[in-house]
């Protein structure tokens, strides 16, 4: 007897890509498919990964590849996270790196998508030449959270003051100071301290405000920015207990910055 084309995986799957969707979960296709056999939907998945029209980006969920990644068989992290968020019910934002190329300040291609989230860790992700690194933060405040448009959607990403001190915060995930700096100096100009909420200097601790100040006064020169955020850092009353520039390293015989309240224990070089 000839099989339905309406009752293959693979014309499901079509179908879905031309009314616009981008992934699907196992739950949902063995819902559209009650009557056949789990390991046969299966192995029907497996032969459409094998010809590079899916991919799995967690377990259960799918991605379907777009024509224009076909040949290498691969989907860009950006066009499903927001999918792949909903279906691991996590708040998130796109962050560092890979939130600095929505304000066109990646000064170099990121080797990894970065995302933060809420609720518990996550396990880094990799599939082909991908990787998603999750890094777990107690809260997301909703105030510094933007939407951007991508090709299937939007995205949550953060705002450029908040992408700003996360560049200095988790400074050993982007690969140090220097490469922060660096990726803060091409940000700079899209820096509105004047306007950012107020939530924002109880959301980010103080050393890491202060951090972001001192580099972008002192090494990048950016002075307006600087003055814009020392201005509301006196209006807010943060600590200024002194702290060293970079933690972790030796601070003696180092000089102090009163006006920063940091320790400048290391110096500080960018790419150009």
């Amino acid at each position: 007897m000839q099989i339905s084309n309406k009752t293959r995986v693979s014309y499901w799957v079509e179908e879905l890509q031309r009314r616009g969707r981008i992934t699907f979960s196992f739950k949902e296709l063995h819902n559209q498919f009650p009557f056949h056999n789990i390991s046969a939907l299966r192995i029907a998945l497996t032969r459409l990964a094998a010809k590079g029209k899916i991919l799995s980006v967690w377990q259960g969920l799918y991605a379907i590849i777009p024509v224009e990644y076909s040949s290498v068989g691969m989907i860009p992290p950006v066009l499903y996270i927001d999918d792949l968020m909903t279906f691991l019910c996590r708040p998130y934002y796109i962050s560092l790196f890979s939130a600095a190329v929505f304000y066109g300040a990646a000064h170099q291609r990121p080797q990894e998508f970065s995302v933060i989230t809420s609720s518990g860790s996550l396990r880094t992700s990799r599939k082909k030449d991908v990787k998603i690194n999750f890094i777990t933060t107690r809260e997301i405040n909703p105030d510094l959270i933007i939407k951007k448009k991508t090709k299937t959607g939007y995205v949550n990403i953060s705002c450029p003051e908040l992408t700003a001190t996360d560049l200095v915060r988790y400074e050993r995930e982007t690969g140090g100071l220097n490469r922060a700096a660096t990726v803060l100096n091409e940000l700079a100009d899209h820096l509105q301290f004047t306007k950012i909420p107020d939530s924002f200097f109880s959301y980010v601790p103080s050393p890491v405000i202060r951090r972001t100040g001192y580099l972008l006064e002192a090494v990048l020169k950016h002075t307006e920015a600087a003055d814009e955020l020392y201005a509301r850092i006196q209006r807010h009353k943060l600590s200024k207990r002194v702290m060293p520039l970079k933690t972790g390293k030796p601070v003696s015989g180092c000089i102090t910055d009163r006006k920063w309240g940091l320790i400048i224990n290391t110096s500080i070089e960018i790419d150009e």
